[in-house]
């Protein structure tokens, strides 16, 4: 029997790509995946050997549901060291990865017809935890012509008018899918705009992945405000689900309770191993970073070579997201074409939104040899076809 939360979530197409390029590996076909938005590197060697340290000390029992005070005292230090704010580690929650930090939240935040604004595109996840706790996702258009930033006068009117009904409002940034960064006067101007009773819940998950620019935190300009965080991308840790929230005071209590009840808490050891990746990681975290930065550039130099027209440049997280419109009205049916014929794995922008329908999302997350073949077999793909518009 189905549930009726499960049918209100759509599947993911990226999973649905990834699937049909796992049988075409099986039937002897090579695929390049630049699909997937995971880091290719391991976990860097100092957080792995702290992993086994914690292990042979007997790291190995429940920890406080809030998580170890060591790591969220590290964690305070971290954002005082990065952006200057001054955050109590008892406001910090560590959860087994940002998602579940996310979704303790939102079971904390949200009655049934609560709204919060998110862009379209954006990540596809947002919609799934909101609808979730029976809260309604309100997204907001956003266009590569604005740098996919939200249109301030557009939101703002909306949440004038629709005050009572909206929690919260989410930015993410650096962004998956666009890869832009929000700068410091679009996040005052959203922190103005939100006011005191419109929670903003910013998704600080590929801070540190930029390049040529900086990230802000929006706790430099808020103390209303969430930020959602983990060691996934930054620190090449996906596999080990530790993530956490920077939560206003008000909100501890709730979410704590509701941590205690869903998730009880993080793993110990992986807490462990990440006060070293917090202070001891950063050459390893700078390595990964520089080399991303080599394959932005590649990439961005190579599709632009194609023919292909970026107006948004990433500068952040590890993703390209550019136009194809000129050559589908199905971007959705595209990606299946561009598998079959060119044995590369992208994802269909419509994984973000509806308004992400035209473009494709390319992840840079794969050695430099095999993203220069998979840019070889789109170049022969795109220059095989005629633009249809």
């Amino acid at each position: 029997m189905e549930g009726r939360r499960g049918r209100d979530i759509k599947p993911f197409f990226v999973m649905e790509i990834l699937e049909k390029a796992f049988e075409l590996e099986r039937a002897g076909r090579t695929v390049v995946h630049l699909e997937v938005g995971e880091p290719d590197f391991n976990t860097p060697d100092v957080i792995r050997e702290a992993a086994v340290r914690a292990l042979q000390d007997g790291h190995t029992h429940y920890t406080h549901s809030m998580g170890r005070i060591e790591l969220r005292e590290a964690i305070a230090e971290w954002h005082f060291q990065h952006y200057g704010t001054d955050i109590d580690p008892e406001t910090i929650m560590v959860s087994p990865g940002s998602s579940s930090a996310m979704t303790v939240l939102f079971a904390a935040l949200l009655n049934p017809g609560d709204e919060v604004l998110i862009t379209d595109p954006g990540y596809a996840c947002y919609g799934a935890f909101i609808r979730a706790f029976g809260g309604t996702p309100v997204a907001i258009k956003v266009h590569e012509e604005d740098q996919f930033q939200y249109p301030l006068e557009q939101t703002e009117d909306y949440i004038r008018r629709n005050r009572e009904k909206i929690k919260a409002i989410i930015v993410n940034s650096p962004s998956n899918p666009t890869g832009v960064v929000t700068p410091a006067e679009s996040l005052k101007e959203l922190i103005e705009c939100a006011g005191s009773d419109v929670l903003v819940v910013s998704d600080e998950i590929y801070h540190g992945l930029v390049y040529g620019t900086e990230a802000h935190s929006i706790r430099e300009y808020s103390n209303n405000a969430v930020v959602i965080n983990g060691f996934s991308k930054l620190f090449a840790m996906t596999g080990w689900r530790l993530g956490y929230a920077i939560l206003p005071h008000e909100l501890v209590r709730p979410s704590r309770t509701i941590q205690q009840n869903l998730v009880v808490s993080a793993p110990d050891f992986t807490q462990a191993a990440a006060i070293t990746a917090l202070r001891d990681a950063s050459r390893e975290v700078e390595a990964m970073r520089v080399e991303y930065d080599r394959r932005r550039k590649y990439t961005l130099a190579r599709l632009r070579d194609m023919g292909l027209e970026i107006k948004a440049e990433p500068a952040g997280a590890f993703y390209i997201f550019f136009n194809v419109r000129n050559f589908t009205d199905s971007v959705y049916e595209f990606v299946f074409e561009i598998l079959e014929d060119a044995g590369v794995a992208l994802t269909p922008g419509i994984d973000f939104g509806s308004n992400g329908e035209g473009y494709l999302r390319l992840s840079y997350t794969n050695s430099m040899d095999n993203l220069k073949e998979g840019l070889n077999r789109l170049d022969r793909f795109f220059r095989a076809r005629t633009a249809i518009k």
